[in-house]
């Protein structure tokens, strides 16, 4: 009976986190589309750049967030919630240094889809419903 109610309890939050994942990725698509149709390559590769960090340490934290589920588990739940935010964030700050040491970054195009792809992932609880 555990189990079953462990599988409830994180079937909606996995549906979400999936739901949140795939807006990102959609979001970042049609951005570096939009990017590379009206200025050119080098400014949908500042886009693409720009969407993978936003994508990338939000799909870890999702993974390690819902490994846990239920009152048993609560306190697996909080550090997993825990070590998946710090994770998430120094992979963030992981990714924007490989990208600027690395790439040629045009700011625009990259700041405007990182913080769209960030932003989608937390309107899409506006737009998905159970």
């Amino acid at each position: 009976m555990i189990n079953r109610q462990n599988n409830v309890l994180t079937t909606a939050g996995r549906k979400l986190a999936l739901m949140q994942f795939l807006i990102m990725v959609l979001t970042v698509i049609i951005c570096t589309s939009v990017s590379y149709i009206l200025l050119g390559v080098s400014f949908a590769q500042s886009a693409f750049a720009g969407g993978v960090i936003g994508i990338l340490p939000n799909g870890v934290f999702a993974i390690k967030a819902f490994r846990y589920a239920g009152a048993q588990a609560s306190k697996k739940v909080v550090e997993s919630f825990y070590s998946g935010v710090k994770l998430k964030l120094g992979l963030s700050v992981f990714l924007f240094a490989l990208a600027f040491k690395f790439l040629v970054i045009i700011p625009g195009p990259f700041f405007t889809t990182y913080c769209l792809a960030v932003i989608s992932s937390l309107l899409t609880p506006i737009f998905y419903r159970n």
